[in-house]
């Protein structure tokens, strides 16, 4: 008997990903996506911890979910992401309508739990943290998605332990996935028509390095053993620790063609100081130096970051430094954000905590200026012609379309003839808006 399911996600690539995973899952056991939670029987929320905002956003959607059941509505309620891993049988003491509670590792074996919380009416957990995890080999099914790009996920978790961050602990330590497995379904991806794939994980620049199941393959070697796929188009991947970023990897975007020039690579703050009390394990100076490589190998190469602004013990000259690095640069888009106090984090115990008044002056600050420099950047594209790779058909008005450039920026054009997503056409650029380019086809 058909069933309908209902998805919720919130956060990163990673918890996109998995949302599609877990569709799939029970996509195999008769259930079909709907867009009414009113009407699912299964209702899936994929949580996110990574900051205060994001937990807090998951909290509220529980609250709703509440709501219907009071209704009368039957449905089994599953909570999985970052904040299921954090807080676990807690959340089902707050919450005891929630009917699984199952961490990021537990996401592929959600039919036998829906299938037991369904058979035994009571509430489940499954949130155990293996360091022996294998990721499961998986052929994604295309009924659902854009045809025309996928994530593929290459690892999870991270050995970092910045003292601001959750992912160790939520997402436990680095597993690579098999090599095989990866070009298995990159191969099958491109096979039914994908031209674009985004190799993704907590630190894609560590992939290897622990002789797992990636059996000490690099991750320069996983990228060119993709982009020999015959009938890739292009090749993103996100996301990146500067600590881990080698030479080798730099002149992936010399040598690889499918290979964007789009490089999102965080700094987190310009402060030397700051950096060491994150536990980045690199300087500003070193970062740079690897900014300035990237930039002899690939000139064209788009820039994006990280940062995070009123970290326990920041002070102006530290946040000045930030903006320092924000001018030389001079990044094509940056996502920035106040500090948080984030559970098991080593920062949350720090003292000397940032005022939230001045937080948000020098995120206020921060964002402004990034804004402007992205819109300089945008200007400089003006006149060129640019390979655009389609997105789809806008709303309105007619004939209107969007793509996206090599270096990820958003191109909005007309054209009278139908296009298809994943088209590859030239444009000329002839305006700039602060998030997007106009241009016409040429």
């Amino acid at each position: 008997m058909t069933q309908l399911l209902y998805i919720e996600t919130f956060g990163c690539q990673m918890n996109e990903r998995d949302s599609e995973i877990m569709a799939q899952l029970l996509g195999e056991h008769s259930y079909i996506q709907t867009s009414l939670p009113d009407q699912a029987d299964v209702v899936v929320v994929n949580t996110c911890s990574i900051r205060g905002k994001a937990a807090h956003k998951a909290y509220s959607c529980f609250g709703r979910y509440k709501k219907l059941k009071e209704k009368g509505h039957d449905f089994i309620l599953a909570v999985t992401g970052c904040v299921a891993q954090q807080d676990g049988e807690a959340l089902l003491e707050r919450m005891p309508y929630i009917d699984i509670v199952m961490g990021p590792q537990s996401i592929y074996t959600l039919p036998s739990l829906v299938a037991a919380a369904r058979r035994d009416k009571k509430p489940l957990v499954a949130t155990d943290l293996s360091a022996d995890f294998v990721i499961p080999p998986f052929l994604p099914n295309l009924a659902e998605g854009a045809p025309h790009k996928r994530f593929i996920t290459i690892m999870q978790g991270c050995d970092n332990f910045c003292t601001y961050c959750v992912v160790p602990y939520t997402r436990g330590r680095e597993i690579s996935r098999s090599f095989g497995d990866i070009l298995t379904e990159a191969t099958h991806l491109v096979s039914q028509g994908v031209k674009e794939i985004t190799l993704i994980g907590q630190n894609v620049n560590s992939y290897g390095k622990k002789g797992d199941a990636a059996r000490n393959k690099t991750f320069p070697e996983l990228l060119r053993a993709v982009a020999a796929i015959e009938g890739l188009q292009r090749l993103r991947f996100t996301t990146s620790h500067p600590k881990d970023l080698s030479e080798e990897l730099m002149r992936c975007f010399a040598e690889i063609p499918s290979l964007c020039p789009h490089f999102h690579l965080p700094f987190q703050s310009g402060s030397n100081s700051i950096l060491t009390r994150m536990n980045r394990k690199y300087t500003i100076e070193s970062y740079l130096d690897k900014v300035a490589r990237l930039r002899e190998y690939r000139p064209d190469i788009a820039l994006t970051t990280d940062i995070i602004v009123g970290f326990p013990g920041e002070t102006e000259d530290d946040f000045d430094a930030t903006m320092q690095v924000v001018e030389t640069v001079r990044y094509h888009g940056a996502y920035s954000f106040k500090y948080s106090d984030r559970p098991n984090a080593k920062a949350a115990d720090f003292p000397d905590k940032v005022a939230e008044e001045i937080k948000t002056e020098r995120l206020a600050r921060l964002q402004t200026r990034q804004e402007e420099i992205a819109l300089a950047l945008k200007q400089l594209e003006i006149g060129k012609s640019v390979e655009i790779m389609v997105e789809g058909a806008s709303k309105a008005p007619a004939n209107q379309w969007s793509g996206r450039t090599g270096t990820n920026q958003i191109v909005n054009f007309s054209c009278e003839r139908k296009l298809m997503p994943g088209d590859l056409l030239m444009v000329e650029i002839d305006s700039a808006c602060q998030n997007s380019l106009r241009g016409k086809m040429i």
